[in-house]
Formats: structure tokens, C-alpha cells, sequence
């Protein structure tokens, strides 16, 4: 979408260091197809994951930790100088989403959620009609794709989200909570 108004516009990817493979390939290969020109990868801070996981084991220990070392103060950094920005997250996708607003205060910006309203089938003909290649690995049962020692398949039936931080209380990275 956001290449059909404006392939300038940034576009903010987080590598998190724990990513598949496989989602790194898919954003290169969606930048090529889809000519984006302000695509900005962005890393955690080396020092801050040399002294808070040298391991690089925290997501074991403290999954929570883990996310705002590796996502949310690398986004947060990111979004400097940013009055607004806009997310993909979809109501559908999980229990613990099913009242996203269409635009919602994230600190000091805005934070808009155009997709909220968006069902599986809207979302698969969207694909189709746009002729967009799909993340690998949601044919062989990843639905939801994080870091990859946080994700895992999910069962036919089972909600979308349920492979990400399985066997934990966890369901959200702190991106989206305040």
C-alpha cells in the first residue's frame, strides 16, 4: 500500500539479530518487487546487547527484556522525529487485539492502525488482487512471525498468534503496549 502512494516514503524493518532467515529474504525480496526507496533496517544498540545479552540467551530468561532490548527502544530510536506512524496490526489476528482503534496516542505521536478492520479473506484477496508473495513460512504453519527462538508452528484451528511465546504469559513485544 504504502508503495502505491509514495515509495519513499520510510519504511522501518527491525532486525531484531534473532530473525528466520527466511524474513529477511521476503524484505529484501518485497523492496525489489516492490521498488521501495526508504527502507530502514534498523539493529539494537551493540553495546547495550554486549552488556545485556552477551549470550544472546535473554529471550530465554526474561522474553520481556529480550523485546525492548531488541525492538521496542530500537523502534523508539527509529521514530525520533517522527509525528506519526502507521502500523499493520489487525483485529482478527488475535484475542488481545480485537479492540485496536483506528488511531490510538504512542507517546508523543500518533499511531494509526488502517488495517484494523481487515478479516483473513479481506487481507487474502488483498494479496491476490496485488499479485504479493506471502512470508515463506506460513506454508509451513507460522501464521505470526517473530524472532526465531519465540516462534514456533501453529496447530490448524489455533489463533494465529498462539505460536509466539508459547508455553509463556507473554502475547505482545511492547511495541503495541503501554
Amino acid at each position: 500500500m504504502v508503495a502505491s502512494v509514495e515509495r519513499h516514503l520510510p519504511v522501518i524493518f527491525l532486525d531484531t539479530g534473532h530473525l528466520f532467515p527466511e524474513t529477511l529474504a521476503y524484505r529484501d525480496a518485497l523492496i525489489d518487487r516492490l521498488g521501495l526507496r526508504d527502507v530502514r533496517t534498523i539493529h539494537p544498540d551493540a553495546d547495550d546487547l554486549a552488556r545485556r545479552d552477551g549470550d544472546a540467551a535473554l529471550w530465554y530468561s526474561d522474553p520481556d527484556a529480550c523485546c525492548a532490548l531488541r525492538k521496542v527502544e530500537p523502534l523508539e530510536r527509529a521514530l525520533s522525529g517522527f509525528k506519526a506512524w502507521i502500523n499493520g496490526r489487525k483485529r482478527f489476528q488475535a484475542a488481545t487485539r480485537t479492540e485496536i482503534p483506528a488511531v490510538e496516542a504512542d507517546g508523543t505521536r500518533l499511531k494509526y492502525n488502517p488495517l484494523r478492520d481487515w478479516d483473513r479473506a479481506r487481507l487474502q484477496e488483498y494479496f491476490a488482487v496485488h499479485d504479493l508473495p506471502r512470508h515463506p513460512m506460513e506454508a509451513l504453519g507460522f501464521p505470526s512471525i517473530g524472532c526465531m527462538p519465540c516462534t514456533s508452528r501453529v496447530a490448524p484451528g489455533e489463533d494465529p498468534r498462539s505460536g509466539r511465546w508459547r508455553g509463556r504469559a507473554k502475547t505482545e513485544c511492547g511495541i503495541h503496549v503501554k
